[in-house]
């Protein structure tokens, strides 16, 4: 009798399937599994029925190198930045102490301790407070929208292939279009300055986010969605519990890479229509010959910018640990 079922149980296309992606997912015989919870060396054996099982010991990375390999690291990371910073600073400060003219003039830029001492009379200022303030909150409105529909629809095109023959072929011929052509079209459309700027500033996080979400979808295991489903997941649980946290690493790269085009687009509608952000301060320093003026706007751009990447990439180890300890094991 027994036989017999399992007989008509492997002609069963639908019960083969879902025995085919249980085996793929799990493979058989014993599997030791480190338990993080715990002490710093454990062990777990796991019997799948197996007459003999091999017990092998997991060390976490930390106990093999030692809090000291992981400072000695950071330490080394940290340097490396240093010199980077100090290299460019020191090639600054020589093209301007020498003025150098060659195939590049250096001639009219400022030395970096009038850049400094320009700052720290700026930093103080109202005006200039706001000017940080208004971009970072038009970098945020327009990057969170972008956000928000890139990977809804990313996910949804990705799932449904209706959907995206529907929606792309029209995305794909926007998309080329750069955000400085978006300037005049964006300010006939809408009712204020400010909602056009936030709307240049959409566009140039929202195709970037979107593709990398719709390649993080593609790229997702066949095996995992077929193993999901036999152990009798919906649709929702299936986008929620395998898709997504199988795309997050592509939806995170089109995250940090819509952030930097979302900064150059922001940057250009604030210097061709705005009246307020660091784009605008400074656009209005070159207008003004304000040339110290003009490589503090730079260079605030450029921390800015940074820091919302630094906040993407530690959003990504938040939410995607298994990452972080691939790499340490990897290293």
């Amino acid at each position: 009798m027994s036989s017999a079922i399992r007989m008509r149980s492997l002609a069963d296309p639908q019960v083969a399937g879902c025995t085919a992606a249980e085996s793929a997912v799990q493979p058989a015989g014993p599997r030791v599994v480190e338990d993080s919870t715990s002490s710093p060396l454990a062990i777990k054996l796991i019997d799948t029925g197996s007459d003999q099982a091999d017990v092998q010991t997991s060390v976490p990375p930390m106990v093999r190198g030692g809090m000291s390999g992981k400072l000695r690291v950071q330490i080394g990371s940290l340097m490396l930045s240093l010199l980077s910073i100090g290299l460019l600073v020191g090639f600054w400060y020589l093209g301007t102490e020498y003025r150098w003219d060659f195939y590049i003039r250096f001639t009219n830029v400022p030395a970096p301790g009038e850049v400094y001492r320009e700052f720290m009379g700026l930093v103080g200022s109202a005006k200039f407070q706001a000017n940080i303030g208004i971009s970072l909150q038009r970098i945020m409105l327009g990057f969170c929208i972008a956000t928000f529909l890139g990977v809804v629809l990313g996910l949804l095109c990705g799932r449904h292939a209706l959907l995206k023959g529907l929606v792309f072929p029209a995305l794909e011929v926007l998309r080329p279009i750069p955000a400085i052509a978006w300037v005049p079209i964006s300010i006939m459309l809408w009712p204020s300055t400010e909602s056009s700027i936030i709307f240049i500033t959409f566009i140039g996080a929202f195709f970037p986010i979107l593709l990398n979400t719709l390649h993080g979808v593609t790229a997702v295991d066949p095996v995992l969605i077929r193993a999901a489903r036999c152990l009798g997941a919906g649709e929702w649980a299936l986008m929620t519990r395998v898709v997504l946290p199988g795309a997050l690493p592509h939806i995170f790269t089109g995250l940090a890479v819509g952030m930097g085009v979302a900064w150059v687009s922001l940057i250009a509608a604030e210097m061709i229509s705005g009246q307020f952000g660091v784009g605008y301060f400074t656009w209005e320093a070159y207008s003004l010959i304000e040339y110290p003026h003009i490589v503090i706007g730079m260079l605030v751009i450029g921390v800015l910018g940074l820091i919302c990447s630094g906040g993407i990439r530690m959003l990504a180890r938040l939410l995607m640990p298994w990452q972080r300890t691939g790499t340490k094991e990897s290293t």
